[in-house]
């Protein structure tokens, strides 16, 4: 471990919260997003905290802008140790209101914007015998109402993680997923929903948690530094998964009242 750490999605939430923790521990940070401005920003407070580092910008859908960032990773900071699939976008309706667009850029960025991290970096964190850190969600676990395509893209990131768990353990290479539930941080700016009353809806849930995007980075960082694989940093996720295993059709009769308050709730809400 030479302490280099890459994060896509860094120029915001939770991204820059992790970017800000491992540079509290003097990590040269890799930093990636689509806005140049915030990247700026990260790699500045990344700085104040004692990290150091670079940024690019970077699509995650462009399977060509992630490999330009590894190997500006392996030019600059001579390889890394830590790659985190973070980068993601919000969306919610129900199924019947989705359009096939929809589905195609929720896959496109939270699904296959890991993948593709991963495929990119794979080289190094062999080279390195590192770790990946793949940001996925309770939604992953849960399935709530009237989020299905964000729930499948999730689900696939926990399935990729498992997969690469169980393949790269022989290689020493760690594997860690992350699935929090709702917290306060700039999601919204990215959702894409078929009417406003359902991001009325998700914003209010985002506004309502009690943990912060920083307090889930520390989390993160205790948690890899313990090798746990599946990290839920709300203690009401834990729970909730818990409960979900032992009895599963009674997380599917809750789900399914929740929706029928969420189309009844969507009706009095003018669009």
């Amino acid at each position: 471990m030479q302490n280099r750490i890459m994060i896509t999605g860094a120029g915001s939430g939770l991204g820059r919260e992790i970017a800000l923790r491992w540079a509290r521990e003097g990590w040269q940070l890799a930093l990636s997003d689509i806005s140049d401005e915030g990247l700026q920003e990260t790699l500045r407070l990344a700085r104040e905290a004692g990290g150091d580092g670079f940024v690019q910008r970077c699509d995650v859908r462009d399977y060509s802008q992630l490999t330009a960032f590894a190997q500006a990773c392996e030019q600059k900071l001579g390889g890394i140790d830590i790659i985190v699939n973070n980068a993601d976008v919000a969306s919610g309706g129900f199924f019947g209101e989705l359009s096939l667009e929809d589905w195609d850029w929720q896959i496109a960025i939270n699904l296959m914007g890991v993948v593709k991290g991963c495929k990119a970096f794979l080289p190094l964190i062999e080279a390195s015998k590192g770790k990946i850190i793949n940001i996925a969600s309770m939604a992953a676990l849960m399935q709530g109402p009237a989020m299905s395509n964000y729930n499948v893209a999730k689900a696939g990131v926990v399935a990729l993680s498992e997969s690469l768990l169980v393949e790269l353990r022989e290689q020493d290479i760690g594997v860690h997923v992350v699935c929090p539930s709702f917290f306060q941080t700039n999601l919204m700016d990215s959702f894409r929903g078929p009417t406003p009353a359902m991001k009325a809806q998700v914003g209010k849930l985002l506004e309502s948690s009690p943990i912060t995007a920083s307090e889930i980075a520390d989390y993160i960082h205790e948690q890899v530094g313990k090798g746990q694989f599946m990290i839920l940093p709300h203690e009401q996720g834990r729970m909730a998964w818990q409960i979900k295993q032992k009895n599963p059709q009674l997380i599917y009769d809750e789900m399914a009242t929740m929706a029928d308050k969420m189309r009844a709730k969507a009706k009095r809400t003018p669009d």
